[in-house]
């Protein structure tokens, strides 16, 4: 069964598997089916026709696939990744945005500080991962936002830290590894994640040469897996999704700071769809918050004003991790 539903190169290039010793499934666990979830980061929901995904078209037609999916707000890799992983959007299970500031601890979260990114207290809620190792059942991760840290003291028990030195064929042979251990040793749930997608979309537009390239070198590669699985002779469902679309945007009139933000009253974290302005002055908000109202050229909000869908107010901001005022542009 096959079901349709962005990551910074920055991290530290560590290509070894990570073991956590003692893991085992239990026997009811043994029982149950594989889990292949595989993310294609920044795989627009006509992708797969636009860019002619022949493996992913027939698998839609032989499985299940959802027309298309709302990401959770914001629409961004780090946090729509670990909603999917959660279940929950960001603002309840803290991952808020790629880059935010922490109030608690006066830390500014970045995707691509490995020392934060491996530490658990940036991350609430209970992923996937932790729910079936909780439950007896052994888990492993080729790279998903949040497995490489300890969160509610477990990692998998089976992962690799982010790189994106190891090649394709390798990641395979990783997962066709994993499958034939031992039964009691065997992971249950696979994650698996591909940036081509997203980094070529992001850098050259939706509809280049390249972006085609990468759609079907994915595509190709999610072709292999299950190939090479075949001769495993095991009941494996595998889940295909993305955690945001794309969309063409001006690269050449872009939006800079407002002139209105004085960044001597408010901590301004980099932001890609949207800007976080954090009070150093909570005084400064409201005449603030005015001033940027006058500019029609974005969209400004506090957090009791920002749309419910969104879910990104100031009752949803369980970790008090959004900044007092939020800023987004308008697309044309």
């Amino acid at each position: 069964m096959i079901a349709m539903m962005m990551i910074a190169s920055g991290f530290a290039q560590d290509t070894t598997q990570q073991i956590i010793s003692g893991r085992k499934n239990s026997a009811e666990q043994m029982k149950k089916p594989y889990v292949i979830m595989i993310s294609i980061d920044g795989m627009r929901t006509d992708f797969t026709e636009l860019h002619q995904a022949k493996f992913l078209q027939k698998a839609s037609k032989e499985g299940v696939r959802a027309k298309y999916m709302i990401p959770s707000f914001p629409s961004l890799t780090f946090p729509n990744h670990y909603a999917i992983a959660t279940g929950q959007y960001p603002s309840h299970n803290g991952l808020v945005d790629n880059t935010y500031f922490d109030k608690a601890t006066g830390v500014q979260y970045s995707m691509s500080n490995i020392k934060l990114v491996t530490n658990p207290k940036y991350y609430g809620g209970t992923p996937i991962w932790v729910l079936a190792e909780k439950q007896q059942m052994v888990s492993a991760s080729y790279f998903w936002v949040g497995s490489e840290a300890p969160i509610e003291g477990y990692l998998p028990s089976y992962y690799y830290n982010y790189n994106e030195k190891t090649n394709i064929a390798t990641r395979i042979q990783a997962i066709k590894d994993w499958l034939t251990l031992p039964e009691e040793k065997r992971p249950h749930l696979i994650t698996l994640y591909f940036p081509e997608v997203d980094h070529d979309a992001h850098s050259f537009g939706t509809k280049d040469n390249r972006v085609t390239k990468a759609v079907q070198f994915v595509d190709s590669a999610i072709n292999a897996i299950q190939e090479n699985l075949k001769s495993l002779n095991l009941p494996i469902n595998y889940i295909v999704v993305s955690d945001h679309g794309m969309t063409d945007v001006d690269n050449v009139n872009t939006m800079g700071l407002p002139k209105q933000i004085d960044t001597a009253a408010f901590r301004v974290p980099w932001g890609d769809a949207l800007l976080h302005l954090y009070a150093k002055d909570s005084t400064k908000i409201n005449s603030t918050v005015e001033a940027l109202k006058k500019d029609t050229s974005f969209n400004t909000y506090t957090l009791n004003e920002t749309p419910a869908y969104w879910h990104y107010a100031k009752k949803d901001d369980r970790f008090d991790r959004l900044g007092d005022i939020i800023i987004t542009p308008k697309l044309p």
